[in-house]
């Protein structure tokens, strides 16, 4: 699932059926990290709520947030490939621009 409402980039809650906004949902934040990288800040959440656990990761961009969520049941993939792509940009130089 993630949150990528921008005007022109095909998806908004309507194309996933939603007709109006969610309601509040109960969740509990079990954990909670935020790093910034260059302009961007990143927070990274473990939450859970009645239907699991879920890592939800938030990018903010001066104001603009864009969200990914990923249940807990897919959280080990999710770690192999961020793992293999940093071994992957370890290994390899980086084209000037």
């Amino acid at each position: 699932m993630f949150s990528n409402n921008r005007p022109g980039s095909g998806y908004s809650s309507s194309s996933f059926g939603n007709s109006g906004p969610r309601p509040p949902s109960n969740e509990d934040t079990l954990k909670t990290e935020k790093i910034q990288i260059e302009r961007k800040v990143f927070v990274f959440s473990l939450k859970e709520n009645p239907r699991g656990r879920f890592l939800r990761i938030t990018e903010d961009v001066s104001g603009r947030r864009d969200t990914i969520i990923i249940p807990a049941p897919g959280l080990v993939e999710f770690k192999k490939i961020v793992d293999e792509m940093v071994k992957v940009s370890s290994e390899s130089p980086e084209k000037s621009a």
